[in-house]
C-alpha cells in the first residue's frame, strides 16, 4: 500500500508542477511571444536536466538511437502543450485550461489503454471509465461557460 501512495504522491507533484508551469508559461508568452516562451521553457528544462546527467556521466543518453523514431515526437508534443497552454490561459483562465488539458490527456489515455499501444498496459474501455471521463467533460463545460 505504501508503494501506491508514493506513486499517487509523485502523480500529484507532477500535476502541481503543471498547475504552476501553465500560468508561468502563459505570463512569459504574453510578454515575449508564444514561440519565444516555448523555446525558453524547453531550454530551461534542458539545462535543468543537464546537471544530473553530467553528474551521472551521461547516464544512458548515448543509447538514444535505440529508441523508436516515433518516440522522438515527445519533444514536439511538449512544444504543442506549452504553446496551447500559453495561448489558452489568457482566454479561458488557468482552471479551465488545465481542465481541458487533463480532459485531452484522458481521451488519449483511454484510447492507448484500450488498444494497449505505445507500450501501455491493455485496459479495455468500460462503462465506468467512460462515465469518469464524462464527469470530467461536465467539469470542463461548467468551467468554460
Amino acid at each position: 500500500m505504501q508503494a501506491v501512495l508514493v506513486v499517487i504522491l509523485i502523480g500529484l507533484i507532477g500535476g502541481i508542477a503543471v498547475g504552476f508551469q501553465a500560468p508561468l508559461s502563459s505570463l512569459m508568452s504574453q510578454r515575449i511571444g508564444t514561440l519565444e516562451s516555448v523555446f525558453v521553457v524547453h531550454l530551461g528544462g534542458a539545462l535543468a536536466a543537464l546537471l544530473p546527467l553530467v553528474l551521472q556521466g551521461g547516464g544512458k543518453l548515448g543509447s538514444w538511437r535505440q529508441v523508436p523514431w516515433y518516440a522522438l515526437a515527445a519533444g514536439l508534443f511538449g512544444l504543442v502543450v506549452i504553446g496551447a497552454i500559453s495561448y489558452t490561459i489568457p482566454r479561458l483562465g488557468v482552471a479551465a485550461t488545465i481542465t481541458l488539458t487533463v480532459a485531452g490527456q484522458l481521451l488519449v489515455g483511454l484510447g492507448l489503454d484500450h488498444f494497449g499501444i505505445l507500450g501501455t498496459t491493455l485496459r479495455p474501455l468500460e462503462l465506468s471509465r467512460l462515465l469518469g471521463v464524462g464527469v470530467i467533460f461536465g467539469g470542463v463545460w461548467l468551467l468554460i461557460r
